[in-house]
């Protein structure tokens, strides 16, 4: 099932949510909506559920093609997990996730024998078989989200939607579940698009990223196209680290270092470069290599981290494998040469 929003805009008073937004998210996809507070994408969302009614005059809402914008919530078949998982307290997970089931129509009811055989059907598909007797309290925050999920997909809907899922767990835990969730989506196929303002829960889960800053859509690509080929400047700042060199464009060669107007002649710019593709040598081996001074070195982890300063004063940060750091034997205090491997260079308001 297909979803797509066509010239959506929305506003609460004075503010603005959305701006004339159009997305197009393919059937059986995963797409993440990627942002920071504000930027319009739980509102997206909960106009795709129909929890929140665009303004009017606005664009439509396809489900495979049929316009679902003026349908209300329960015609939609959504499922829709909330952050905070919303379970009945007084039913126990079994209960729970047969809710949506129960509360149908009459004539659209299963039988009771179907809604049990539902019911154990997805508590082993989020393994958590022999617990459905329990009470949403007797679990934990992980399992909770799990039955939240599980009491969504009952009603077998058209298209599934999650409001950051994992935001209320702590960090060991929301990593082994959206690992779980990429493999639940990898069997079920469902249509799903979630809210996160998580960058590496984005890139690590979602077929395709929708970036959002200030009520529009910044860029739409896989996890590769957008960390590696941002559109604009909020892209590459808002994923990941990365460093900030206003610097001079001349004949192709990038200079860092400086402010506008200063160094070489050539173009002003700003160049960002990922800590990871940020060399140190211990001797200048170009002409445009930035003189810094190692501040602070971090070798606990997978990479060693390694926080240097300019002439200037100001930070910047590289990260090198460990057997790299080991060869250069470079230590805080030592006086270094910085050049980027690779750089997003923005000119005006151009990108190259």
């Amino acid at each position: 099932m297909s979803i797509e929003v066509r010239n959506i805009s929305k506003t609460f008073g004075k503010y603005i949510a959305l701006r004339d937004v159009s997305l197009t998210v393919p059937s059986g996809e995963l797409v993440a909506l990627l942002g920071p507070s504000g930027s319009g994408k739980t509102t997206l969302l909960r106009i795709i559920a129909g929890l929140e009614q665009p303004d009017p005059g606005s664009g439509q809402i396809l489900f495979e093609d049929e316009d679902v914008a003026g349908q209300r919530v329960g015609n939609r078949n959504v499922g829709f997990v909330f952050q905070h998982y919303a379970l009945f307290r007084h039913m126990t997970v079994g209960e729970n996730i047969a809710f949506g089931l129960r509360v149908r129509p009459r004539a659209l009811r299963p039988s009771k024998s179907a809604i049990r055989d539902k019911v154990m059907h997805l508590m082993k598909l989020i393994q958590l078989e022999g617990l459905e007797s329990r009470y949403p309290s007797q679990l934990s925050g992980g399992q909770r989200q799990r039955v939240a999920l599980a009491r969504a997909l009952a009603i077998e809907p058209k298209v599934l939607l999650l409001d950051e899922p994992f935001g209320a767990l702590d960090a060991k835990v929301r990593m082994g579940l959206r690992r779980w969730l990429r493999k639940l989506h990898d069997e079920i196929h469902v249509t799903s698009v979630f809210v996160t303002h998580d960058q590496e829960e984005a890139l690590e889960v979602a077929d395709r990223i929708v970036v959002m800053n200030q009520a529009k859509i910044e860029q739409i690509g896989t996890p590769d196209e957008v960390f590696h080929k941002p559109a604009s400047e909020f892209v590459i700042d808002f994923l990941g680290n990365v460093n900030l060199f206003h610097g001079r464009v001349d004949g192709g060669r990038v200079s860092l270092g400086g402010s506008d107007g200063d160094g070489p002649a050539g173009s002003n710019a700003k160049v960002y470069v990922r800590p990871f593709d940020l060399e140190i040598h211990s001797e200048r081996t170009s002409p445009t290599a930035l003189p810094a001074k190692v501040v602070r070195i971090q070798s606990a982890g997978p990479v060693v981290k390694i926080e240097l300063t300019d002439g200037l004063g100001r930070s910047m940060n590289v990260e090198m494998p460990h057997d790299r750091f080991r060869a250069m034997q470079v230590v805080a205090g030592n006086d270094v040469f910085v050049t980027p491997r690779d750089a997003k260079v923005f000119t005006g308001d151009y990108s190259i």
